[in-house]
């Protein structure tokens, strides 16, 4: 499972917002996208990244499962 984390001092007028994707094995990638965006977006550019298939991994926010539809806002 995969963690996700809003960073810190993020303005809530602020059109983007700064989130961290942290794998199991503890690295972390930094993304910024629009408050409003469906998280399928960072879902996808994470999994890009590392090479893996989202039908395989699961992004977690506070333990709980986050859907593709689910925005950052």
């Amino acid at each position: 499972a995969l963690q996700f984390s809003i960073q810190d001092g993020v303005e809530a007028e602020k059109e983007h917002i700064e989130l961290r994707v942290v794998g199991q094995d503890g690295s972390v990638v930094h993304f910024r996208i629009k408050r409003q965006a469906p998280l399928s977006k960072l879902m996808a550019a994470y999994c890009g990244r590392q090479g893996l298939s989202l039908k395989h991994i699961m992004f977690l926010f506070d333990g709980q499962p986050i859907k593709e539809e689910d925005t950052p806002a």
